[in-house]
């Protein structure tokens, strides 16, 4: 591979034009940010896809005779995350949930070796956490792989302890504000000074219900049609501006 996977972001001039002159005053009276991980800080399946993670849970449901606790639309689902809440739903804090939500920590684990930074994201995040705003994850993944992502990328130290990840009660994941609350709660931070960054509706719904403020990242015209659709109203295409705009010490 002659590419820098940590360069991999487009930037569509229409909407980076756009959204940077609103980034000051979305961002300068930020005191505390929330990452969600799994796209804002980097490409976790991109070595194992997602899809291929969906696919196997399924077989797993098939060959213990559930095939039916799916729906056929569900079935075809390519985001293991739905799947897990759509089995949860249905068979809550069972051991099948609890078998299959530590499946899927080892996939999550397993693509950690291959994970792809997002573009700009390291140098952000030690950006802002050299001028003093503090940083937490808030996420759907498990929080084993993300300390273990940050641990890799030399990042830890910016986010410990408050790395705020699924749970055994699987109906707090996000668009639930609990991971969102907890974040707020442990850093004593104000709703009003803290702010998330994203990349699916499930994010700017949590946060919108913690009264947080919401950057969406959205890396291409489909998942910013998504977000907007959900309500967001400030999106980024990259991080590079966002970066720039915390360097130049206008934010």
């Amino acid at each position: 591979m002659t590419s820098d996977p940590t360069q991999s972001d487009t930037v569509w001039p229409e909407m980076l034009d756009e959204e940077t002159e609103r980034l000051h005053d979305l961002i300068g009276p930020v005191r505390f940010v929330l990452f969600d991980f799994d796209g804002p800080m980097c490409d976790l399946f991109a070595g194992l896809l997602a899809e291929d993670v969906a696919r196997e849970m399924v077989r797993r449901l098939e060959g213990w005779g559930l095939r039916d606790l799916l729906t056929t639309d569900e079935r075809r689902e390519p985001d293991p995350y739905v799947l897990l809440r759509a089995v949860d739903r249905r068979s809550p804090r069972g051991e099948l949930v609890e078998e299959l939500e530590a499946w899927l920590t080892q996939q999550e684990l397993k693509a950690v070796a291959n994970a792809w930074p997002t573009a700009h994201v390291d140098p952000l995040i030690r950006t802002w956490t050299a001028v003093g705003v503090r940083l937490a994850v808030t996420t759907n993944n498990a929080p084993a792989a993300v300390s273990t992502y940050l641990a890799s990328r030399g990042l830890l130290e910016c986010f410990a302890p408050h790395i705020y990840g699924r749970t055994q009660d699987l109906g707090l994941l996000k668009p639930h504000p609990h991971c969102v609350h907890r974040a707020l709660r442990a850093m004593g931070a104000d709703p009003g000074a803290a702010l998330m960054i994203g990349d699916r509706p499930s994010d700017f719904l949590a946060a919108r219900r913690a009264g947080v403020g919401f950057l969406g990242f959205a890396r291409n015209p489909r998942k910013a049609g998504l977000l907007r659709g959900a309500g967001g109203t400030h999106l980024v295409s990259s991080l590079e501006p966002v970066l720039r705009c915390v360097r130049d010490g206008r934010c």
